[in-house]
């Protein structure tokens, strides 16, 4: 048993040495992306009178529809109450509308308006979208795959982040 231990072990040293570089130029790309969104939305954001945490909700609604208060918070990982000021400052600007569930009462629906929704359009996030083209270009079972792949890494980081909270 030590020997197939050792040997797997052997194995699993070559294929990070193997892939070490592939795997830094990977994450690297994506410090990099994410830096330079963040760059480019805050000068986006100035110019519209916006914060970026609004355009994050803004993009993000745009994407995927209207959303519960909880699925938003959840979503741009924040609290509840921290949300709830960010809507409404953004209901105060006419970006979104808050409104009531029809199914439940206590859940509060959050929904682009004409001026949000325009203003989503207008302010594009280049890394974000050259990110999306490159994807997007992918043949049909790789991109699959790969969106297969990167749930796993974003699963894998999100137990690390929450272990590590639940540390301090």
């Amino acid at each position: 048993m030590s020997i197939t231990r050792s040997a797997a072990s052997r194995a699993a040293a070559r294929v990070q040495v193997d892939y070490k570089p592939a795997l830094d130029r990977i994450v690297e790309t994506a410090i990099y992306l994410q830096t330079e969104s963040r760059r480019l939305a805050r000068e986006q954001c100035a110019r519209h009178g916006i914060t970026a945490t609004q355009l994050n909700v803004l993009k993000l609604l745009q994407t995927v529809g209207d959303l519960s208060l909880s699925e938003l918070s959840k979503r741009i990982s924040a609290t509840n109450s921290t949300v709830t000021g960010i809507i409404d400052r953004m209901v105060e600007a006419r970006l979104v509308a808050r409104e009531q569930s029809t199914e439940d009462r206590r859940v509060w629906k959050i929904r682009l308006l004409p001026e949000g929704r325009t203003l989503a359009r207008r302010v594009e996030v280049a890394p974000w979208e050259m990110l999306r083209e490159a994807v997007t270009a992918l043949p049909p079972a790789e991109l699959d795959q790969l969106i297969a792949t990167l749930l796993k890494v974003a699963e894998h980081v999100e137990l690390k982040a929450n272990k590590d909270k639940e540390n301090k």
